[in-house]
């Protein structure tokens, strides 16, 4: 599985992107990204409160509940503002 980090989640993460391979009980975004979290404890930090961080599976925004496969491209973002 490919992770992709945008705008401050990179710092948090320490990286753009990373290729791995969660174990098999994660299966939705919410699972992931609590590993995520586990791996890197300042995007935990970031997870913690609701809505403060985005997640898009194969380039389709998404919701906590939804699933994650070993071939996904999942990416990490804070929420997008205009004006």
């Amino acid at each position: 599985m490919k992770i992709r980090y945008f705008a401050w989640l990179r710092q948090r993460t320490g990286c753009s992107q990373e290729e791995v391979d969660p174990p098999p009980d994660v299966t939705t975004v919410a699972a992931l990204m609590e590993w995520v979290g586990r791996r890197h404890p300042r995007f935990a930090e970031a997870c913690a409160a609701k809505g403060v961080v985005r997640c898009a599976i194969n380039q389709e925004y998404v919701e906590r509940d939804a699933t994650v496969a070993a071939s996904d491209e999942v990416a990490f973002f804070p929420p997008v503002t205009g004006g």
